[in-house]
């Protein structure tokens, strides 16, 4: 590329995904900003501004790399692309022709592009495509599959419309997906009203008409009490209710006793809060939006929290309503075809799925799976061997708790291979390393986003590499063509994009005004009349069949969470607007801004220990083992049983000069974390573990 131009693209900074213009000039980026034509409002955080400092990062895998030594020692030799392709593909073969294609293990992180990853498992004949999302928010994808029939991103969060946001472990304006910050702001300045409940002031609580700090792991109680109030004072919808809901009785009956009195004496929050904040949402309804939270890898009940979130949703008649939860629009629901999938290249596996989703948990979802209980089959062989995994942008040492257990279960594998852009615990741990271009020197394949008014949307490629590294779908195609699946074997981009645009009627064209194709004119809400939920009674259920055929109670009977030992604290982790998990907290710019984390530890409690503001920490698991030293940062703003810090920090690896040694990493204070998740809904249960924490001796 010669000269200045514009190309439109999608960041990949985080898991949003925000579209965005590239400034390019003599083939190198030189400018990001967000998209000013897409509907979204045109922002870009400070990760996403940060792109070009990882695209020009040396302290990242350079080119492909094949392990030496032992595991985790860190000796390499250098690959050509051609020679690590050809390996990977080699041992994929061995393993394959010994264990069968169910042998093979994938996971990822989600979002619009897996079509292509599911579509290269299919092809191996493996049915254990699985995602991160054990570790983040299948808790609330199951309680929403429980009380809607349908998942999470099936319904939209109409913000601008509202007129009073309640925001429980989503903290909006720090976790930052910058369309719904603006579109939460907006929906301030026309009058919303924001409630927030955690166990700290977060600077979005900053911004609340209500903040409610809770007891951790109280969550449940505090709904339940909401409830109760919103059936004993008749305040909830009731025309929505009779049509739309099913065993409001059952529900009327489960939260009899949950009296905002008892709930004081759980959470902390007085009776008379609860009770003004039911009637609040009352007034406010149907435009109320409960939402049920994001990373919801929390506690033993947090499928319970986000369930109850929802059912708050539909006493109050929101699900489907405009300014609350409408139903998310496909392309078939206005008039359009969607993209033609590359899953469909192959038929879907008659095998098994490794975790247990499906067969053994009737009630999970099966699309990702559940990694953490797919990483058994490795150890016991149960109900098949697992012998090769394949890490796609994904640090599960990292995202997961027991980072020890985890390595120890994968000495099964015969091949673990890392598929990143930067440097991971997972990738130095593995036996190859393919290094993954930049989302600003990458295209992928076209997406579809579903919303009001869906869209297709697509990334390009902005510049060449800097490093010797390439897109996934050049690493997927190339080992598709060296195992022999032809269907999968494209030589170009472009070919992909003709094939997915096929049944559409859109071309490539198309996408050169503005990046992506609307594919209606207007947003399309859906009338009361026309609500009918993939349920099987074709309502809210209450109670759901699925739940209890498996043996979970849909209604579970509220347990007290346990106060943490005398001198100890319970864990606690969240984000902040600078850095992505672990994998930006390296990148030159964003760690000059925020270098490392600090815990927050309660004014009262840390005068009990006699612990200053600034003081440095170490901090203790259960065992007495120290996670590392981290600055104590004393506030009234946090719950005296927590220890809250950011996640992603405490960084090991000696080729991150920037990240390494600074701050503690939470999940390595979560000794047996890993077998510990909600039975219900799924999700790892990473904030039911207890800490302690001492001065830190000086250093020599």
């Amino acid at each position: 590329m010669a000269g200045r131009q514009q190309v439109y693209s999608v960041c990949g900074m985080c898991s949003v995904r925000c579209p965005i213009v590239v400034e390019v000039e003599d083939g190198k980026a030189v400018r990001i900003e967000g998209n000013p034509k897409s509907p979204l409002k045109g922002s870009l955080c400070a990760r996403g501004a940060a792109g070009i400092a990882l695209e020009m990062d040396t302290e990242r895998p350079q080119r492909p790399l094949i392990r030496v030594g032992e595991r985790g020692e860190g000796k390499w030799r250098e690959a050509s692309w051609d020679e690590a392709l050809d390996y990977v593909a080699g041992k994929l073969k061995d393993i394959t022709a010994a264990h069968g294609g169910r042998s093979v293990l994938f996971s990822d992180r989600g979002g619009p592009f897996v079509d292509l990853h599911q579509a290269f498992v299919r092809g191996l004949g493996s049915p254990n495509y699985c995602n991160h999302d054990s570790a983040c928010a299948r808790n609330v994808q199951h309680a929403a599959k429980s009380v809607m029939g349908i998942g999470r991103k099936e319904v939209v969060y109409d913000y601008r419309n509202c007129k009073h946001l309640v925001l429980q472990t989503r903290n909006i304006l720090e976790a930052i997906n910058v369309a719904e910050a603006n579109a939460v702001l907006d929906g301030m300045e026309k009058g919303c009203k924001l409630s927030v409940v955690d166990i700290r002031a977060t600077y979005t609580a900053g911004k609340a008409d209500n903040f409610y700090m809770v007891r951790p792991g109280s969550d449940l109680a505090f709904n339940l009490a909401v409830i109760h109030v919103l059936i004993n004072e008749g305040l909830y919808n009731k025309p929505y209710v009779e049509a739309h809901v099913q065993d409001l009785d059952a529900l009327a009956q489960h939260v009899a006793t949950c009296t905002p009195q008892w709930a004081e004496g759980e959470t902390g929050v007085p009776a008379a809060a609860i009770t003004a904040l039911a009637r609040q949402l009352a007034e406010a309804a149907p435009n109320v939006i409960w939402h049920p939270g994001w990373m919801v890898a929390r506690y033993d009940d947090s499928f319970h929290v986000c369930r109850t979130a929802y059912i708050i949703n539909a006493l109050l008649g929101s699900i489907g309503a405009k300014g609350g939860l409408p139903i998310a629009n496909k392309p078939g629901d206005v008039g359009r075809k969607g993209l033609k999938k590359l899953v469909d290249l192959y038929p879907a596996p008659e095998e098994k799925r490794a975790d247990g989703v499906g067969w053994r948990h009737t009630q999970f979802d099966g699309g990702p799976g559940l990694i953490n209980l797919a990483y058994d089959a490795i150890v016991t062989g149960d109900p098949y061997p697992v012998k090769a995994y394949i890490c796609y942008r994904h640090d599960p040492l990292m995202a997961m708790p027991d980072a020890e257990a985890m390595k120890r279960k994968w000495e099964g594998l015969d091949l673990l291979v890392s598929v990143t852009f930067s440097w991971s615990d997972t990738a130095w741990h593995s036996d190859v390393v393919l290094p993954l271009s930049t989302y600003l020197s990458r295209e992928s394949i076209i997406a579809s986003k579903g919303g009001l008014k869906p869209q297709f949307f697509v990334r390009k490629r902005a510049m060449q590499p800097t490093l010797d590294t390439k897109a996934d779908w050049e690493i997927l195609c190339g080992l598709a063509k060296r195992l022999g699946m032809d269907k999968l074997v494209f030589d170009r981009i472009e070919d992909i994009w003709e094939y997915q645009l096929q049944p559409t009627g859109v071309t490539m064209a198309d996408f050169d005004a503005k990046g992506f194709v609307e594919l209606c004119d207007a947003p399309k809400y859906r009338e009361d009349a026309e609500l009918k939920f993939s349920t099987s009674s074709g309502k809210l259920e209450m109670i759901s069949p699925k739940w209890t055929k498996a043996g979970e109670p849909s209604l579970r009977p509220y347990a007290a969470p346990p106060a943490p030992p005398q001198g100890m604290f319970r864990i606690a982790f969240g984000r902040t607007a600078l850095h992505t998990q672990g994998h930006t907290v390296n990148n030159p710019l964003l760690a000059e801004q925020m270098p490392t984390n600090v815990a927050w530890i309660n004014t009262a409690r840390a005068a009990e220990l006699g612990i200053a503001d600034g003081e440095m920490l170490e901090v203790l698991d259960a065992r007495g083992t120290a996670a590392g030293r981290i600055r104590a940062f004393v506030t009234d703003f946090v719950h005296p049983e927590a220890l809250f810090m950011v996640h992603g920090f405490g960084h090991r690896l000696p080729v991150e000069s920037r990240a390494r040694g600074k701050g503690v990493a939470d999940q390595e204070l979560m000794p047996g974390g890993l077998e510990r998740y909600d039975r219900a809904g799924g999700g790892i249960s990473m904030q039911e573990h207890f800490v302690a924490v001492r001065k830190a001796a000086a250093r020599a």
